[in-house]
């Protein structure tokens, strides 16, 4: 497998992992739910960094 379709799928995990925090975030209450809301949040800037580095390796022509 190459670099930018690994870096994509990688994009896409991130994405889906994401949604499963935030639904999950959205089940719980108190810090359980403050705790589940800053995964939602490390994951967002894992997605953007990884679709940062896809960007500038594979730039769409």
């Amino acid at each position: 497998m190459g670099t930018e379709t690994l870096l994509v799928n990688a994009s896409q995990d991130l994405a889906s992992i994401t949604d499963i925090a935030t639904h999950l975030a959205f089940e719980i209450d108190g810090a359980n739910r403050n705790v589940a809301l800053g995964i939602c949040r490390m994951l967002e800037g894992v997605q953007l960094l990884a679709g940062k580095v896809l960007d500038e390796t594979h730039p769409v022509a």
